[in-house]
């Protein structure tokens, strides 16, 4: 007997997935053409995060400070379009992520494997936003924090 073949097509990208493929491409470039500053990083994220919709511009622009203040050592930076902090070898430590990047329910604040918040054998790794508090922002320094630590 034959194997039963795949009759549904794959869909591929969505619009808004390549055009976040498209603004990584354009990040790379310019990284490769010249090393980036913390100048121009701080450039490039707040370009972003103006560029974003309510309430994204907002918790973008709150996360930004919380991470600046509790890592000031990260180099801010944009990846994939979206706010994102590196480490001083270039490694993106965490990111927020605007719920109208992909329209979806909630922003995304995330961290990526550089980060140092293993807890056994599970830990979260990204956190959804739908609205910051105190709780929230103290939270997100406490994480951050101990990412960088």
């Amino acid at each position: 007997m034959s194997p039963k073949k795949d009759t549904q097509k794959s869909k591929g990208w969505t619009e808004e997935e390549k055009a976040a493929m498209k603004e990584r491409a354009k990040e790379m470039k310019a990284e490769a053409r010249a090393s980036r500053n913390r100048e121009e990083g701080e450039k490039a994220i707040l370009a972003a995060i103006n560029a974003m919709k309510e309430p994204d511009r907002s918790m973008a622009k709150r996360v930004h400070e919380i991470v600046t203040a509790a890592a000031p050592h990260l180099m801010p930076k944009t990846w994939y379009g979206m706010p994102a902090y590196a480490d001083k070898d270039g490694k993106v430590i965490c990111f927020f992520q605007a719920a109208s990047k992909f329209n979806v329910r909630y922003a995304t604040f995330g961290f990526q494997p550089d980060a140092h918040l293993d807890e056994g054998n599970m830990w979260p790794a990204s956190f959804a936003l739908i609205k910051l508090t105190p709780a929230e922002e103290a939270k997100i320094a406490a994480l951050v924090k101990k990412a960088v630590s």
